[in-house]
């Protein structure tokens, strides 16, 4: 069936480079698989978890905090706020900061942004979704 290369970048760092046989991408408008041979494409990605597939059919999986998918030529190169691998997640961590952004959702209180809590929590949540499949 071939490969294509995936590579997931962020401004610190590269997180995933090499070759796989298939992707799937959390796009705004819903999740979109990519395959050798993928006509050109360029989509916003939300926050969620990207999966792929390497050679032997083992699945691997990366937290995405938004951004760019562009794949052209057996290339899917992802542009991505922040990203982790699912197995380098600090659950713990992520935890805490479910917890912290609950509890300033459910405080009411007048200077706390809800609409900046409410994209930590679901960042948190999404993380330890993500996290499960270590």
């Amino acid at each position: 069936m071939g490969t294509l290369q995936l590579e997931v970048v962020t401004p610190d760092k590269t997180v995933v480079s090499g070759e796989v046989e298939m992707a799937v991408c959390p796009g705004i408008e819903g999740e979109f698989g990519v395959l050798p041979k993928h006509v050109s494409l360029l989509s916003a990605l939300k926050i969620g978890g990207l999966r792929y597939k390497v050679a032997g059919g083992k699945e691997e999986h990366v937290f995405i905090s938004g951004g760019f998918a562009d794949v052209n030529n057996d290339v899917l190169t992802v542009l991505a706020e922040s990203a982790e691998m699912a197995q380098n997640i600090d659950t713990a961590r992520a935890m805490a900061a479910k917890e912290r952004a609950e509890k300033r959702i459910s405080s009411h209180e007048e200077h706390v942004d809800s609409v900046r809590a409410e994209a930590a929590l679901h960042r948190a949540v999404v993380r330890l979704q993500v996290a499960q499949f270590r």
